[in-house]
């Protein structure tokens, strides 16, 4: 008994992100992209309520692992949260073109609630496997490879899209969204990614993050987004 209390498991949101081309920027550049990525973050969970201050994080050079406290509502963050993050980095990205930076801040970010305990590392358990396999996952990427005027690829595993995206209380349609399916080192990762990038336009703005087009089943990534890497199988 003593150890498992030692080792208790705790059901919680997790919120990977991650910098897209972020070795390709100089020491400079890259330390500027960790600044932004912060204030982009900051400014997202505080227009849904939450101090980032009080997520425990595991943090690399181009991106963190963030598990969220215990009782949050995962509509706003899954909804709201997503939102507000790319209307952040399209400010951001407006300032730094305005100011002749070479490269804009462009970023994956993957949700997920599952169960997991905390280790000397960070967070053990399948949640932050997930999070992470989704975060990697090749059609998340080629969202932003395929598309130079996007700026945010955002995919939620496929348990948080059942239980809370499609609930009406989530901000994002669900037909926003497109199912994948990947496998990596022999495991199988469900998701959703949000394909159409109009869902995260600001309100009667048009273009999603950074202007165009690209809805579900367009042309451009979003008509890519069941062609799969690392290998992958089709999803169904």
């Amino acid at each position: 008994m003593e150890g498992n209390e030692r080792h208790a498991l705790h059901y919680r949101l997790l919120m990977a992100v991650d910098i897209q081309g972020y070795s390709k920027r100089d020491t400079s550049e890259q330390l500027l992209a960790q600044r932004q990525l912060s204030e982009a973050l900051d400014r997202a969970a505080r227009g849904v309520g939450l101090d980032r201050s009080r997520w425990d994080k595991q943090v690399g050079g181009d991106g963190e692992l963030a598990t969220l406290p215990d009782g949050i509502d995962p509509a706003p963050v899954a909804g709201d949260f997503a939102i507000g993050l790319a209307g952040a980095l399209r400010e951001i990205n407006r300032a730094a073109a305005e100011a002749g930076a070479r490269f804009r801040l462009r970023v994956r970010l993957s949700l997920h609630h599952g169960t997991l305990t905390a280790g000397p590392f960070g967070p053990a358990g399948d949640a932050p496997i997930v999070v992470q396999r989704l975060l990697d996952a090749g059609p998340l990427r080629r969202l932003l490879s395929a598309d130079p005027e996007r700026d945010l690829a955002y995919v939620v595993s496929d348990s948080l899209f059942d239980d809370v995206v499609r609930t009406g209380f989530c901000a994002l349609s669900p037909d926003a969204f497109q199912p994948i399916k990947v496998t990596a080192k022999g495991a199988v990762f469900r998701g959703h990614i949000l394909t159409d990038r109009t869902a995260l336009a600001p309100a009667g703005g048009t273009g999603g993050e950074s202007g165009g087009s690209g809805g579900p089943g367009g042309e451009g990534p979003a008509g890519d987004a069941r062609v799969f890497d690392f290998p992958a199988l089709a999803a169904r």
